[in-house]
């Protein structure tokens, strides 16, 4: 390979990587928060059917349909 072209490969390369990780971190922590927020909505949920339960209320309506 010419040595020119070789340098400007890799002056590509180190200008691409740091955004494509940055993309790659930014996915990551994305998904995890909008995970952990569909686990903490479910466990709402079932907290407040037990709390319905308990106090002698009929279920949701929303509740029945999932």
């Amino acid at each position: 390979m010419d040595p020119q072209f070789q340098k400007d490969l890799i002056a590509t390369l180190l200008g691409v990587i740091p955004p494509a990780l940055v993309g790659l971190v930014f996915y990551i922590v994305m998904r995890s928060i909008l995970r952990a927020d569909s686990k903490e909505r479910k466990v709402w949920n079932q907290i407040e059917a037990e709390e319905r339960l308990k106090a002698g209320l009929p279920a949701k309506k929303d509740a029945e349909a999932k």
